[in-house]
């Protein structure tokens, strides 16, 4: 067990510890939920002023032509090296589940149009909701086509010669549990499919190499780990072997190849261009750029072997409090969250949060803790530890007010 001591040691130590002050910090707040909403670069307020009172107000429509229509491809370039990625194979626009549901059509079409008889999407029950929903409604535009929902452990025998995708989460929302990414890339395409993965939880949080694992298709959100903002655009990967070949099927004005001549017909853009699908939202994609420079040169080794720190720290306070930890062991099987089963786990979750203590809940049982090595000390999740093992141990979850369900878990 970590003591108060060994964990100033290890923020004496942190090469990764001077970035907190890059960040606004509310006082007194432990934040543990950067996993569902990244904190507020410092930098971010500067440049949304910029945004809203010169780059709009004074450049108005001036400013497309001063950096606003490259900002796609630009921001896209800079999400490339956290997931491994070349710059001109990844593209931020619209929602993860627009760009899922884009891959996911895009993909069966493929696939159908190489063998007629792979109609098949498989993913993993339990995967994150809006996938599975994105999915049964991108089948549904396909004619023939069919999502295969299956557990874990029966992936690989699902997939066979009707099958045309394989989705999976590469860190799973709930459990932070990690898929072996070049494994299951490998598997798809021995089966004849295209693979895809969502990223959400993984980009700024592991280390990702698309391109080494060979992977077709991938999607991740901004607002997470990446610091853009609530609702931040999301990014869309396609490996440069299929950009030619792929479609976008929401073939809107701006993946035109010459989206102002105003042509009735539509001809694709080359490249990543050709996903873009409506006018880019330049207020959220400059929260995105603003969070993303924070990463230029940080080492992602690093960054894991702090976010394993921290694990083993929260762990520990966990067990003592008799919690049974759903994450696994192995930093390499694992995202970088952490998550306790406990049958009142919403209100040990409001518990902390009425010490400034912030996690989050996760249906039916879980209590989740985002451990993010930008912004978070050992000492501050020691001191969440401590809190955590109190509030179980004294009961204070089984209050009236705790019990109360917000809106939002």
């Amino acid at each position: 067990m970590t003591t108060l001591a060994e964990a100033r040691a290890l923020d004496a130590a942190d090469g990764l510890a001077p970035l907190r002050a890059r960040f606004v910090r509310p006082e007194r707040l432990i934040y543990l939920d950067g996993n569902s909403l990244g904190m507020l670069p410092a930098a971010s307020v500067a440049a949304s002023a910029d945004m809203v009172a010169r780059q709009w107000g004074e450049r108005l429509i001036r400013s497309w032509n001063e950096g606003w229509i490259e900002a796609p491809a630009r921001i896209g370039a800079l999400v490339a090296p956290l997931i491994g990625a070349a710059a001109d194979e990844v593209i931020v626009c619209d929602s993860t589940s627009v760009n899922l549901f884009k891959a996911i059509v895009a993909g069966l079409r493929e696939a159908g149009r190489r063998d007629p008889k792979r109609t098949v999407v498989v993913s993993e029950a339990g995967n994150f909701h809006t996938d599975l929903h994105i999915a049964a409604g991108a089948v549904g535009c396909v004619p023939g086509a069919e999502l295969r929902i299956v557990p874990r452990e029966g992936l690989a025998e699902a997939l066979g010669d009707d099958t045309a995708l394989l989705l999976l989460t590469h860190v799973h929302y709930k459990s932070g549990a990690r898929f072996d990414m070049a494994e299951w890339t490998a598997r798809a395409q021995t089966a004849g499919a295209l693979m895809l993965w969502d990223l959400s939880h993984s980009a700024g949080a592991v280390a990702v190499d698309l391109n080494r694992a060979g992977a077709d298709l991938a999607v991740g959100c901004g607002y997470k780990y990446l610091n853009g903002g609530p609702g931040a655009p999301a990014f869309l990967y396609v490996a440069k072997r299929w950009q030619g070949g792929l479609g976008n099927p929401l073939s809107g004005w701006m993946g035109h190849a010459a989206p102002f001549d105003f042509t009735d017909d539509y001809a694709p853009a080359d490249g990543m261009t050709r996903w873009l699908t409506g006018t880019p939202p330049m207020l959220a994609l400059d929260g995105l750029e603003s969070g993303l420079a924070l990463w230029r040169g940080i080492d992602m080794p690093a960054v894991e072997a702090k976010s394993a720190a921290l694990f083993d720290i929260l762990l520990a306070a966990g067990r003592r409090a008799g919690l049974d930890c759903v994450t696994p062991l192995d930093p390499a099987a694992r995202g970088s969250h952490i998550s306790f089963r406990h049958a009142e786990a919403y209100g040990v979750v409001q518990a902390l949060i009425a010490r400034d203590i912030v996690g989050d809940f996760r249906a039916p049982d879980v209590a989740r803790f985002g451990l993010t090595p930008l912004t978070l000390s050992h000492e501050e999740v020691w001191q969440a530890g401590e809190a955590l093992a109190e509030v179980v141990a004294e009961r204070e979850w089984d209050r009236p007010e705790y019990r109360m369900r917000s809106a939002v878990t």
